[in-house]
């Protein structure tokens, strides 16, 4: 990745006559790059103890701003003002914004593929100054953009292995280098036993995560491996537009085939996996427990049982409390006109869905929201997905839905049930709180009902005064070893051999 330094001059009047007048001059060294930069530059601003370019916190988010240039060249100034109509600000007045007191720091967004900002990778970022009232400011005070976010390294133990697997269909898609990522986690027998197979987890993190949380989150999964020696394979879902959700997509490219036909292969080549669909499992919470219920559903004669926890809108006709396919359905707003929440904590409205839309327009792509579109909308010519709503009204459009509706879970069960059944019976473990912090839980309440017409009513099961993040209880754990276990125990002999009855 280039390196490249960016110099931002802090512009402050002495006098500070309001809240409106600040600005920040900005240029890139001619002796650091000699090429021009068009993309994102931001200004974050925190009081925290943390530098600004780790937020925005999605519950308690700091102000920040953000420009973009095309062609700057070197030495040629930019200036981010609160006067100025082009600059993007969160929260939305930036005239009513006074920066004393606050920390700033710039970045620069030079990687195109991280979908974070302050942290991604190859990114860049200055020290952080602190602004004070009624002081001036000297060449002391430049902040330089002259550190790189570096790559994250993956830190390989004896159990803990990097599974890496080049991507000729993602490669082919994005016109680069793809490859299709895992933390393999082998059971302490493996080393010992040469000859023994193993069945395999396949472990999807939610938003945010990747597969560098495998050597921490899921290596205390004892109440499985106590019992069922497994392999977990915790895989990366991140993209530039956020979590691609192991779903074919006009926009992420075919992240699902890709995991199917290339990735899966390759990795029961390298490992000794048994190369079974009853010896294969999925599970994921949050956004990796859509993944996981979509992979089920999608390729049933690949894999056995899924296990989703909190699962991301499973139907589109209750997006997080929104009808997607209602005449005059509104993002913002309700047919009452009030102001619709995204998310809440001790029955407490703590986000809104207006406020937090508006916070991922200036952030750009990566967020919760545009993931959704990226993953479920049709492609524009400029590679982005086609906005499914007004970013001013919150007016959706319903020519846009039509792409999403194909990767609706419950009118797909609903369409191929006859088909489906034989192969999905029993194989459905969806696990919901009932008090979702963001609204899940509506979505799952469809699923449920449809599952019962099916005769299928175990396979969603509502949990009370559980939300998204106090769902998985040592006791749900527990429960889903058990039936991971009991799933296997069902097929396989206890040296991993599949039975013969």
């Amino acid at each position: 990745m280039m390196a490249v330094a960016f110099i931002a001059l802090l512009s402050l009047n002495s006098e500070w006559l309001s809240a409106a007048e600040w600005s920040y001059s900005t240029s890139f060294s001619p002796e650091i790059s000699k090429t021009s930069f068009s993309g994102r530059v931001y200004l974050f601003f925190s009081k925290g103890d943390r530098e600004p370019r780790f937020g925005p916190n999605w519950f308690h988010p700091e102000p920040f701003a953000a420009k973009d240039v095309s062609d700057l060249k070197p030495g040629q100034k930019l200036t981010l003002s609160s006067s100025d109509p082009d600059l993007l600000f969160f929260p939305e007045n930036s005239a009513a914004f006074d920066p004393t007191g606050y920390r700033v720091q710039a970045v620069m967004r030079f990687d195109d593929w991280s979908r974070k900002v302050g942290t991604g990778e190859g990114n860049g970022f200055s020290k952080p100054l602190a602004i004070e009232k009624d002081s001036q400011k000297t060449a002391a005070d430049v902040l330089i953009v002259d550190r790189i976010v570096p790559e994250q390294q993956f830190k390989e133990t004896d159990v803990i292995k990097l599974c890496e697997v080049h991507s000729p269909s993602l490669s082919k898609f994005h016109g680069r280098e793809v490859k299709v990522r895992a933390a393999v986690i082998l059971p302490k027998e493996y080393a010992a036993e040469p000859d023994r197979k193993y069945p395999t987890l396949f472990i999807i993190p939610g938003f945010g995560g990747t597969h560098f949380v495998g050597s921490d989150a899921w290596k205390s999964r004892k109440e499985l491996q106590d019992k069922l020696p497994v392999i977990r394979v915790v895989l990366n879902p991140a993209c530039p537009y956020g979590h691609h959700v192991f779903a074919d997509s006009d926009v992420n490219g075919p992240w699902g085939s890709a995991l199917i036909e290339e990735f899966l292969p390759e990795y029961e080549k390298r490992y000794r996996a048994i190369s079974h669909r009853e010896a294969r499992y999925l599970t994921g919470h949050s956004s990796g427990g859509w993944s996981s219920l979509w992979l089920m559903v999608s390729y049933p004669s690949v894999f056995g049982a899924t296990w989703s926890t909190a699962p991301d809108p499973v139907t589109f006709r209750d997006f997080q409390q929104v009808n997607m396919y209602r005449i005059n359905e509104n993002l913002y707003y309700d047919q009452c006109n009030t102001v619709r929440p995204l998310a809440r904590k001790a029955g407490e409205v703590v986000l809104w869905y207006p406020d937090f839309d508006h916070m991922e327009t200036v952030l750009g792509r990566g967020g919760q929201l545009r993931s959704f579109e990226a993953v479920f909308g049709r492609r524009q010519t400029d590679g982005s997905p086609v906005p499914v709503w007004n970013r001013e009204t919150g007016a959706i459009d319903r020519e846009a839905v039509q792409s999403w509706e194909k990767y609706d879970i419950v009118k797909k069960l609903e369409a191929k049930w006859t088909m489906l059944n034989p192969l999905l019976s029993g194989r459905l473990h969806v696990h919901m709180g009932e008090k979702d912090t963001f609204y899940l839980d509506g979505a799952c309440e469809i699923l449920k009902e449809t599952m019962s017409k099916f005769g299928e009513p175990e396979a969603v099961t509502m949990h009370s005064d559980r939300t998204h993040f106090d769902l998985l209880q040592p006791e749900l754990k527990q429960q889903i070893a058990d039936e991971i276990i009991a799933h296997y125990q069902k097929y396989f002999e206890a040296d991993g051999s599949l039975k013969t009855d």
